[in-house]
């Protein structure tokens, strides 16, 4: 079905100039959407695509010229880049000059450019404006060094505006519907929502002794609200709330200074999962009520820009066009620092809104420079609010990147409020030969019969389980039940062995949980007795948070172990951690929740990693100063040893109608054909996550089969209790099957 070059031209412009405003840039992401596709105007790709239509194959004429050309002249060479990269992803600086010079000679494609031009200047008059459109005054207010980093990121977020306004007009061409883009929400109206049902959800639930401290907080906290928009600080201790305390404010000050949406981003899918599920209970049209869905969970790390990657594919991309989004914090960088299409699409929802940063002690050292000088950038230049949640906050103020920023606190009396929900006490067992088998021998033997075990690893989760199974049926205890969490489970496997655990723990059964680290930031979840692995201080405080955590006992115990197998991450951010962690905690030193010396173990965490910036990013700093998109890319990895690879799993236990949408979904992905983002976020409960690595062998053993872009179809074996499991773990070839 053919779309008219005037009318895809002039709706995308009229979409990318709606997003633009959002942040002061309405009138230039409106002409780069304008110009993208003049090149289309010349005979040649005019013939081409009469070919492609009968052969039903691709028209094979470059088409990004003569935009290319206008960009360069009407807005600046720097944004020039957009107008190249919209399909292909955003080029270095180096790749642009030698394009424009080019394309000023009388070479062929040259040629072809101002044939473009002047064809389409025909039908389209304000392809050439009178003269050159102004950039953003806050540029010229950057100092010398921050200039170009400015440059940077609002070529991101018009890069952004300008893929999410052509992938809408084109999908709603092909679809013969109008397009689709949100209303603005009223949520000022959310915001009385969710106060109403919070007070309902509160009065339903059984009290603890803790709930007169998390009211307190909440009300500091969205007392907080009306202040200004900035960098925000909720620093409360685990337990005490930071779920509906940091959307209660969210909402209150959206609503307070004209705000579009709330972006919540976790670390780990598992908080993804529960946090989405409270808010859509907070939020979403209640059964009968009308309107569309509020909250919006999108974690799908599927990389939908790859050689051969169909266009209808990453027209699935999401694009966040929702009033609450629940996302991951791998999720969020790596589409912020991308160079991709479909990564970047949504990026441009981040202006104007209030991102919380749940869990933000788990963001990466290595990175924290570009992060950091990202989420400053958004908060001066973009309209937006950020706030840092955790119980364990880092000492970010240290960062040069935050230097001069205020530090909005949003409760008073830190230190009171953690002495006030202290509920655990630390045992501390560091002594050798603690292998898998003692400690499961140890949890088996535990008197208070429902443990919780956390794991530095997916591998060690996996042996401890096998471990723990064991003892358990060598003592002949039936009555316990073993379960086990990890990413290497399907999204909905592990929301189901969730909900398991809770009701188990509410009715008093025997239950023991061994867990990577996913459930040990945010899940809800209340054991009367915790072992944690050795691991930096954040991470065991955390840990401490799922025991006891409504202070019905007077105190829960929390045991830290050193498991004699034991793995870890071996980058220098983490053993720098590792290594501070055991100059301030353990026996005869603090516990983990001693705020003091937390502020002391990051002061010598990061001072170990050097002084002169580069451990944590700098290098990336000075890529993104010269305009290196594909080296920013390159450079930017939130998980350090390469991205996992999304894996589509059919359980046993689906439904046969199910099934059958899956199968229809993985079908039309993998041949191409239009399907939009729902497809995708149907697919988010039936995927696993593996390492790069693993999956592309699995590929070649037959065990997976590619969908589209890195998603895989998982055709081998599913362990009902660990997911994506191997035998032997050490031998990366031998799948179980």
């Amino acid at each position: 079905m053919r779309h008219a070059l005037e009318d895809h031209l002039r709706g995308s412009a009229a979409l990318a100039r709606r997003f633009g405003e959002v942040f002061g840039a309405g009138e230039i992401a409106a002409y780069l959407a304008l110009v993208h596709d003049v090149g289309k105007g010349t005979c040649l790709w005019q013939e081409g695509l009469e070919r492609a239509e009968k052969a039903k194959g691709r028209v094979g004429v470059p088409h990004k010229g003569a935009g290319s050309v206008l960009a360069a002249q009407y807005v600046g060479k720097p944004f020039a880049a957009l107008v190249h990269g919209h399909h292909g992803g955003l080029p270095d600086r180096d790749r642009i000059r030698e394009e424009l010079l080019a394309l000023a000679g009388e070479a062929p494609d040259a040629v072809a450019a101002r044939e473009a031009v002047t064809a389409v200047q025909a039908l389209v008059p304000e392809i050439v404006p009178p003269g050159r459109l102004p950039l953003p005054a806050w540029l010229r207010g950057l100092k010398p060094g921050d200039g170009p980093l400015g440059v940077e990121m609002l070529s991101r977020m018009l890069f952004s505006t300008l893929v999410d306004a052509d992938y809408l007009d084109t999908a709603a061409h092909f679809a013969d519907q109008p397009v689709h883009v949100r209303p603005d929400a009223d949520v000022a109206g959310l915001h009385k929502r969710f106060e109403e049902r919070r007070r309902s959800f509160i009065a339903d639930r059984e009290p603890g002794a803790v709930d007169t401290v998390r009211e307190e907080i909440y009300q500091q906290v969205v007392a907080a609200a009306t202040g200004a928009p900035g960098m925000y600080v909720l620093h409360v201790p685990t337990g005490g709330g930071k779920t509906l305390a940091s959307m209660g404010f969210a909402l209150r000050h959206a609503a307070e200074h004209i705000l579009h949406r709330v972006v919540v981003a976790v670390p780990f899918i598992s908080i993804t999962e529960q946090n989405a599920q409270v808010y859509r209970q907070m939020l979403d049209p209640a059964e009968g009520e009308h309107g569309e869905p509020v909250v919006l969970e999108h974690h799908s790390s599927a990389d939908l820009d790859g050689d051969g990657t169909a266009r209808w594919a990453r027209l699935a991309a999401e694009n966040w066009d929702a009033p609450v989004v629940v996302t991951t914090t791998v999720q969020l960088f790596q589409s912020l620092f991308d160079r991709r299409p479909s990564a970047m699409r949504k990026l441009h929802r981040l202006a104007g809104s209030v991102i919380v940063l749940d869990e933000v002690q788990a963001l990466p050292d290595r990175l924290l420079a570009p992060i950091l000088s990202a989420l400053r950038s958004l908060v001066d230049h973009f309209g937006a609010t950020v706030v840092f949640a955790s119980a364990t906050q880092p000492e970010f103020w240290r960062m040069p990147e935050l230097e001069g920023a205020a530090r909005l606190e949003m409760v008073r009396n830190v230190e009171e409020l953690f002495a006030r929900l202290r509920r655990v006490e630390y045992a501390w067992r560091l002594e050798d030969g603690q292998t898998w088998d003692v400690l499961a021998r140890d949890i088996v033997a535990e008197p208070e019969r429902q443990v919780l075990a956390v794991v530095n690893t997916t591998v060690d989760a996996a042996r401890l389980h096998r471990a723990v199974t064991e003892a358990r049926a060598a003592a002949g205890d039936d009555d316990v039940l073993v379960l086990h969490l990890s990413t290497r489970m399907t999204a909905g496997h592990r929301r189901t062995v969730i909900g398991e655990v809770r009701e188990r723990l509410t009715l008093g059964l025997p239950t023991l949980v061994v867990s990577t680290s996913l459930i040990e930031a945010g899940v809800d979840l209340d054991f009367p007795c915790v072992y944690r692995a050795m691991a930096p201080a954040e991470s065991m405080q955390q840990a401490a948070g799922r025991c006891n955590r409504d202070g019905r006992r007077e105190r829960g115990r929390v045991v830290i172990v050193r498991p004699a197998d034991g793995g870890f991450p071996k980058d220098k951010a983490y053993r720098a951690a590792r290594d501070a962690t055991g100059l301030h905690f353990g026996p005869e030193l603090s516990d983990p929740d001693d705020l003091a010396a937390l502020s002391s173990y990051y002061a010598d965490r990061y001072s170990a990693q050097g002084s002169d910036g580069r451990a944590f990013g700098k290098a990336i700093q000075d890529l993104r100063r010269d305009l290196d998109f594909p080296g920013v890319a390159a450079e930017f990895q939130m998980i350090e040893e390469g991205h996992t690879t999304p894996a589509v799993v059919l359980r046993d236990c689906v439904t046969a109608p199910e099934r059958d949408r899956i199968e229809h979904d993985i079908g039309r992905l993998r041949d191409g054909l239009p399907c939009g983002p729902v497809a995708l976020r149907r697919l988010q409960p039936h995927t696993a996550a593996l390492p790069r690595r693993e999956a592309e062998e699995a590929v070649r053993a037959g065990l997976a089969r590619p969908i589209t872009g890195d998603l895989v179809e998982w055709l081998g074996h599913y362990d009902e209790q660990r997911g994506l499991d191997r035998d032997q773990p050490e031998d990366r070839t031998q799948f179980v099957v």
